[in-house]
């Protein structure tokens, strides 16, 4: 899996940085912009960025401001506070993606497409959906292993 995003996410910033590149040489150099490169633009762009952070849930690697791991001292207290975290992101990811699903289900309901080109929307409005839903999986599977870590007897003698 981990080779999967490597090359997809590098895949997805060459074509969005390509993109960027072509659009800049054709609208400033040549002053004739390139119409309808924005709109297939952002389908790799939505995709970079729910795949990215699908990745950092998955590596466990989002950016956090963990203060209070400052003042505690013990494997089990970070563990634990690990777990809180983690139990709190859940819950938030649960419940944006639900909302994720009641905007998906308006997407295939309502069939929209790009004005330019007629592209369907919903090959970029997916991303958001399913985004959530791998991250909220990722999450849960970080719980249980904190779990399982904060269960085991070595830390469980520790306690604070």
């Amino acid at each position: 899996m981990e080779r999967l995003f490597k090359y997809l996410l590098t895949i997805l910033i060459g074509v969005v940085a390509f993109a960027q590149f072509i659009q800049v040489i054709t609208r400033y150099v040549f002053e004739v912009p390139v119409m309808g490169l924005e709109e297939m633009t952002i389908i790799p762009t939505l995709w970079m960025y729910m795949l990215g952070a699908v990745n950092a849930s998955r590596e466990n690697t989002q950016i956090r401001a963990n203060v209070l791991e400052i003042f505690i001292k013990s494997e089990w207290g970070h563990t634990l506070l690990a777990l809180i975290g983690e139990v709190i992101s859940f819950v938030i990811s649960v419940w944006l993606t639900y909302w994720a699903w009641d905007y998906f289900k308006y997407a295939l309901r309502v069939k929209k497409e790009t004005p330019t080109l007629y592209i369907p929307t919903l090959i970029y409005e997916c991303s958001l959906f399913i985004g959530l839903v791998l991250i909220s999986g990722f999450i849960l599977l970080h719980i249980v292993r904190l779990t399982k870590k904060l269960t085991m007897p070595r830390l469980a003698t520790e306690k604070v």
